[in-house]
């Protein structure tokens, strides 16, 4: 693809490791994993499904760590390297919004995408159910909360990193109330970031006699990556096991004006859960995407993901590779 662009901020200091000797899997893991064990906070059972972006002259997020009651909290963080992280041992306080829908459930699997100044968080938030929570920050210490983007029940609420069509731009993955035996990925609009609509799907589970491991539900990962093919989009997919569900990720590629519209989606999977930390903890056999840096000038993209919903790890991989994976296995 030599004619491929990407878009994005230079990052050549992002975290990176070459592909072992001897292999040709399009992503590989960090053999520093897991980069963030489940107990480095004093209070915390585990760390895991979390949000990173560069930060300054480093890098910052909002993690998920759920604490030794078994709650689900999330604490801000940073790092030099992107790989040894400080983590804030007292939870984000969320100031700004409406008392109800400020008044803190629970909150997961949060995510962070930069537009223009300000880092916006989504998050699962607790409302009457799960939906999708807002809030922004400029230097991750304090967190200005907006009104919950949609009813409940949805999760893994993903913006886009630009507007589209002159309106900030939404994945999210409408869902019930607990552990979700179905799941679509879906593309919203909002003008200010407060009201969504324009709802438009964009893709099912793939049947199981074509992909077995994204079959029974699907989930939007970290932030899209701009491309001259496309949006790149990292994507969870289940397969309900005889043993329980299985969580691996994959890679689509989505128009660039009309994001429902799926280009390319891989059949096989980029990464699924095969070593000890992504097949034994909490949750057994997850590995969950939620956060990516990227380099334009040489490809490289690095992927966090959870772990068997315990600790957190990382891997590697060039976009035009996984590009050129996508549209040479998609079932589109």
């Amino acid at each position: 693809m030599e004619n491929l662009t990407i878009a994005g901020t230079p990052l050549p200091y992002m975290p990176w490791e070459e592909r072992p000797e001897g292999s040709n899997v399009v992503m590989w893991r960090s053999e520093r994993n897991p980069i963030i064990r489940r107990d480095l906070l004093p209070t915390s059972n585990s760390i895991f499904n979390s949000a990173v972006v560069p930060f300054g002259d480093g890098f910052a997020g909002v993690f998920r760590c759920d604490d030794t009651n078994r709650r689900m909290t999330l604490h801000a963080g940073f790092s030099a390297d992107g790989v040894n992280w400080d983590i804030d041992a007292d939870t984000i306080h969320f100031e700004g919004a409406d008392a109800e829908v400020g008044q803190w459930v629970y909150g997961y699997d949060p995510r962070v995408c930069r537009i223009g100044d300000r880092y916006w968080v989504t998050w699962c938030n607790g409302y009457h159910g799960p939906t999708i929570g807002v809030a922004w920050t400029s230097d991750f210490r304090r967190f200005h909360q907006l009104e919950n983007a949609f009813l409940p029940y949805n999760r893994n609420g993903v913006l886009f990193p630009r507007k589209i069509g002159g309106r900030y731009a939404m994945l999210s993955r409408p869902s019930d109330t607990g552990h979700t035996p179905f799941g679509d990925i879906f593309y919203s609009e909002s003008p200010d970031m407060e009201f969504w609509g324009r709802h438009r799907h964009v893709m099912s589970p793939a049947p199981f006699e074509q992909s077995a491991w994204q079959c029974m539900k699907i989930g939007a990962g970290p932030v899209p990556i701009e491309t001259s093919e496309g949006w790149l989009l990292i994507f969870h997919g289940v397969l309900r096991s005889c043993n329980g569900y299985v969580y691996s990720f994959g890679s689509a590629l989505l128009d660039l004006d009309e994001p429902w519209r799926v280009l390319a989606r891989s059949g096989p999977y980029l990464l699924s859960p095969q070593m000890p930390y992504e097949q034994m903890g909490d949750v057994p056999n997850v590995c969950f995407p939620c956060a990516a840096l990227h380099d334009p000038a040489t490809g490289r993209l690095a992927v966090y993901y959870g772990c068997a919903d315990t600790v957190t790890g990382l891997a590697f991989g060039y976009i035009p590779e996984i590009i050129e994976f996508t549209r040479r296995t998609s079932i589109v």
